[in-house]
């Protein structure tokens, strides 16, 4: 099975050539896909020519939107570029989807391991079992479901989870693999973790009370 791994990037020397090395060593049938949203360092050039490089306006919805259309692969897994991946992720999605599933998510762990991360790591899978998964655990779908769902809306944040949302409404189980994604806990050592965590929680609260979304998104930049 050939999946097409979508990652939205801008601005990323810091993280690339970790992600690429990760690339060279991950066994699988991939279709690999950066989406550059305008980089202005170094970037695309350190991707080179080893994996294909699309350019299109910046906003992460409409990075993965515009990759995933390009996609030739039936299956799609959207992934963080400063994310470390499972060994074995093909393996695991392609299992799940040979088995029916058709989206999902990984568990997450971060690389950050202070006061509450253990709560957060928790809380964190316990609601993507439920159905709510966000963009950092590696969100994975069948093409034909993603373009029957219209793709990632349209929103400068929250993206993946309205997308979430909009399934569980619809009653597409999630199928969260047991593989770990283990990504940045940067934003929970700027301050007390807990206080991080709860804005993060409020700001999906007033998502759900129809707040402006760019209002929301200018507190979440805040928050990073």
């Amino acid at each position: 099975m050939k999946i097409a791994m979508i990652l939205p990037i801008y601005n990323e020397s810091k993280t690339i050539e970790g992600m690429l090395s990760q690339l060279d060593a991950l066994p699988g049938n991939w279709e690999i896909l950066f989406a550059d949203g305008g980089s202005t360092d170094d970037t695309v050039e350190k991707i080179g020519s080893r994996h294909r490089v699309l350019v299109c306006p910046k906003g992460r919805a409409n990075q993965m939107n515009f990759a995933a259309q390009a996609a030739a692969a039936d299956v799609l897994w959207f992934v963080h570029c400063d994310s470390q991946l499972p060994t074995d992720a093909h393996a695991q999605i392609s299992h799940a989807v040979a088995r029916g599933a058709q989206w999902g998510c990984f568990h997450i762990g971060f690389d950050y391991h202070g006061p509450f991360m253990g709560c957060n790591t928790f809380f964190s899978n316990r609601r993507a079992k439920r159905g709510i998964a966000f963009g950092d655990q590696g969100i994975w779908v069948k093409k034909e479901l993603f373009q029957a769902m219209g793709g990632f809306p349209d929103l400068p944040i929250m993206e993946d989870y309205e997308f979430s949302r909009q399934m569980k409404m619809r009653k597409i189980p999630i199928c969260q693999l047991p593989g770990r994604i283990i990504t940045s806990g940067r934003r929970y050592e700027k301050q007390f973790p807990l206080l991080t965590m709860w804005q993060m929680f409020y700001l999906r609260c007033l998502y759900r009370r129809g707040v402006d979304i760019q209002e929301i998104a200018r507190r979440y930049r805040d928050i990073r």
